[in-house]
């Protein structure tokens, strides 16, 4: 995997501000945030409730537009996309993980990870061995053909990531990912999550109010009434 002191930042984010308007009220959200990340790095979001860090995620992913500033990911204004091409953008370079799993429950395992490749030019063959190749890597082949309500809430979400990751996305963004789990099966998750870094060099933005899952990241960016108030190592570094 490339240095990372040496890449060029894969996440450029200058002077972000996003507000939301309430009446006649502006709620300011996020205030001037400037942060890099670079291309293989696993990043954990910090912060108290109202903090901001869900919203920036969201930003990130694209799922929601800058009220000032740019967001660059790999070298695209993200900002500046209309929703068309913002829909395209998030189909190809982003991957979701979400706290509750959010599966389609009439869908077996296999489908629900063939879900985000139904959008690209894959052909019925190379969807299913690119399906069965992320299962195998999340160490569920066993369960393809099982529903969500057949599978355990560990299962559940290691087929959430490999939906996440079956497209080969740009970033993965990881909302409270184990925040279901028990503490048991969210280190599986967690392991997970970092074999990816480390070993296929994804990039993961994850937000957590868990210290020990932040612990598993390599920066933790810690934000505070939509200010970033900490960018530095996690607890402890990632393995491998």
């Amino acid at each position: 995997m490339q240095d990372l002191a040496d890449a060029v930042p894969l996440i450029r984010i200058r002077g972000l501000h996003k507000h939301y308007r309430r009446g006649e009220q502006d709620i300011p959200v996020l205030q001037g945030i400037d942060l890099d990340v670079r291309a293989g790095d696993f990043v954990a979001l910090m912060g108290p409730s109202g903090s901001g860090k869900s919203t920036l995620l969201n930003l990130l992913a694209g799922i929601d537009k800058p009220s000032a500033g740019t967001i660059e990911i790999a070298g695209i204004d993200i900002g500046t996309l209309g929703e068309g091409a913002l829909a395209d953008w998030r189909a190809e370079h982003v991957g979701f993980i979400f706290q509750f799993y959010n599966l389609m429950p009439v869908l077996t395992a296999f489908d629900n990870v063939e879900l985000p490749l139904l959008l690209t030019g894959l052909t019925s063959r190379e969807r299913r061995e690119r399906v069965r190749q992320t299962l195998e890597l999340v160490a569920l082949s066993d369960r393809a053909d099982h529903y969500p309500n057949e599978l355990s809430g560990g299962q559940q979400q290691r087929v959430a990531i490999a939906r996440a990751l079956v497209t080969d996305p740009t970033l993965i963004v990881a909302d409270e990912p184990t925040g279901d789990l028990d503490r048991s099966t969210g280190e599986e998750v967690l392991a997970l999550l970092s074999r990816l870094v480390a070993e296929l060099g994804k990039t993961i933005v994850m937000v957590t109010h868990d210290p020990k899952a932040a612990a598993r990241a390599r920066r933790l960016v810690h934000l505070e009434k939509g200010v970033l108030v900490d960018d530095g190592m996690a607890a402890a570094p990632l393995p491998g």
